[in-house]
């Protein structure tokens, strides 16, 4: 967790790149963008973390650790390669999973025991890098590897420019911009484009952006994206 005199200085260079943002840290503060659930803490292996935001796909952050207890506690507790790959596909939809998630689920475990994929080499590789090498499972779209860019490895500078959530706070707190073009909901590419004068901090204007749509009092809230 960033101390709170980082949090300060990298929201107050935010303040200072954009007016927009500015505003918003007034209004919502600074929130630390790589606290996602309490539950999070659960997903004690990078593995478990990426089936944690594979389950997390378009459902809520409650539903998603819900489900995802479910599946670790017919795992015998820890979720590793070699339980998924033995509970397989039909059980993990009996447990709750869509036919998709659950075929995703078992593939990524397959990739893992294959040597395809290894999410505990990723600490070295570039944001691209993991990125490539998580999409390249199937079920696995970009939003899922910047979820685990942001919480598992905790990058500084990922934008999830296609997330619902993020674009409907950049459609409310940039509305004349859209407004202009016919359109009251930016596209996941003007919101990258917008996003680029945010750099290199754009993982901390997401959390800002997704505080931005709820009442201060609020639990924090889950992100939601398709694949």
């Amino acid at each position: 967790m960033p101390a709170d005199r980082e949090l300060s200085e990298i929201y107050a260079r935010l303040g200072t790149l954009d007016a927009v943002l500015a505003d918003l840290v007034r209004r919502h503060g600074r929130p630390d963008p790589f606290v996602w659930s309490p539950a999070y803490d659960a997903a004690r292996t990078t593995f478990a973390s990426l089936l944690l935001h594979v389950i997390s796909q378009q459902i809520s952050t409650v539903v998603a650790v819900q489900l995802f207890r479910r599946v670790e506690g017919a795992a015998g507790g820890t979720l590793d390669p070699e339980g998924v790959v033995g509970l397989g596909a039909d059980r993990l939809r009996e447990l709750g999973l869509s036919r998709a998630k659950a075929t995703t689920v078992v593939g990524v475990a397959e990739r893992h025991l294959a040597g395809t994929l290894d999410t505990d080499r990723f600490a070295g590789a570039s944001d691209d890098e993991v990125t490539a090498a998580l999409t390249a499972a199937r079920g696995v779209g970009p939003w899922t590897a910047q979820m685990f860019l942001i919480h598992q490895l905790r990058r500084p500078d990922v934008l999830p420019a296609g997330d619902l959530g993020i674009r409907h706070a950049v459609g409310a707190e940039w509305p004349g911009r859209w407004q202009e073009q016919g359109s009251a909901l930016p596209s996941a590419a003007e919101v990258a484009q917008l996003g680029r004068g945010w750099r290199p901090y754009r993982t901390y204007a997401a959390a800002l952006l997704w505080a931005s749509l709820r009442p201060a009092a609020d639990a924090p809230l889950t992100a939601s994206g398709r694949g």
